[in-house]
C-alpha cells in the first residue's frame, strides 16, 4: 500500500499538477496496481472536476472528494457561510474505504500545511492524525525559500511524516529563477528534507503520457516506497 499527502506552502503552488503525474505515472507504469485520488475537502470548482475529467478513476464523486463547499475560502469559513460544519468522521470513512480497496491512495491537500479545516484542525493535524507521509510542493516564486522553511517547521512541530520536496515551476520563466527563488541546495540545507523532483511548466498538464515522464524523473522510491522494480509493468 502506498500513500502519499501531496501538500503545499500555500493555495497555487501546483499540488494539483503534482498529483496528476503521479496518478498518470500509476497509469503507466504501474497498470496491475488500482489506485485512488482523494481530496478529502474542497472549497470551490476545480481539483475533483479536474481528476474526473482527466482521469478514469473506479471512484464516485463522492469518493475523490467526500466534503464538498461551495463557496471558494477556508474550509471552516465556508461551512459557516453555508450553514453547514467539517464533519471530518465522512471524510476519514471515506479514505479508510479507499485504503482496503486500492493498492494506492493520493491525497491531495488543501492549502498549505497551515491551512485551518476546521475551527480547531489544520492540514498539518489531519496528516499527523491519519498518519499520512507527505511530500511538500515548493513553488519558484519570490519568498518561496522562507515559506517553506515555515511549513517544514510546522510539519516537524506537528509530527507530520515529510519524505521531502518538489519544487513546482507555475510560471512560463520559473526555471529561469529557480537558482534565485527556490535554490535546492539552499532549501535542502535549511530544511534538512531531501528535493526529490522538480516540475516544470508547461501547458501540458492535462497530457498524461508527459505528466508520466515528468514524475518518472522524480525519486519515486522516496515517495512512494511500495512501488519496487517488481510492481512495475
Amino acid at each position: 500500500m502506498a500513500t502519499l499527502l501531496i501538500s503545499g506552502t500555500d493555495t497555487g503552488v501546483g499540488k494539483t499538477v503534482v498529483t496528476s503525474a503521479l496518478a498518470a505515472y500509476l497509469t503507466r507504469y504501474c497498470s496491475h496496481r488500482r489506485f485512488a485520488v482523494l481530496k478529502p475537502i474542497q472549497s470551490g470548482t476545480g481539483d475533483r472536476e479536474h481528476y474526473v475529467q482527466h482521469f478514469n478513476l473506479s471512484q464516485s464523486l463522492e469518493q475523490i472528494n467526500p466534503l464538498y463547499f461551495e463557496t471558494p475560502i477556508a474550509p471552516p469559513l465556508a461551512a459557516d457561510v453555508e450553514g453547514r460544519s467539517v464533519d471530518l468522521g465522512v471524510a476519514w470513512r471515506t479514505f479508510e474505504a479507499l485504503q482496503r480497496d486500492y493498492d494506492d491512495v493520493l491525497v491531495e491537500g488543501v492549502g498549505g500545511l497551515g491551512t485551518p479545516i476546521t475551527h480547531e484542525l489544520t492540514v498539518a493535524d489531519l496528516a499527523r492524525d491519519w498518519q499520512l507521509p507527505t511530500v511538500l510542493v515548493v513553488p519558484v516564486r519570490l519568498g518561496a525559500i522562507g515559506q517553506a522553511i515555515a511549513q517544514v517547521a510546522l510539519a516537524r512541530q506537528s509530527r507530520v511524516p515529510l519524505r521531502g520536496l518538489v519544487i513546482s515551476c507555475t510560471q512560463p520563466d520559473a526555471s529561469e529563477y529557480l537558482e534565485q527563488w527556490a535554490s535546492i541546495p539552499l532549501l535542502e540545507s535549511f530544511t534538512r528534507c531531501p528535493v526529490l523532483g522538480v516540475m516544470p511548466y508547461g501547458k501540458e498538464d492535462s497530457d498524461l503520457s508527459i505528466l508520466a515522464q515528468m514524475a518518472a524523473q522524480w525519486d519515486i522510491p522516496q515517495l512512494l516506497p511500495s512501488l519496487t522494480s517488481g510492481n512495475l509493468s
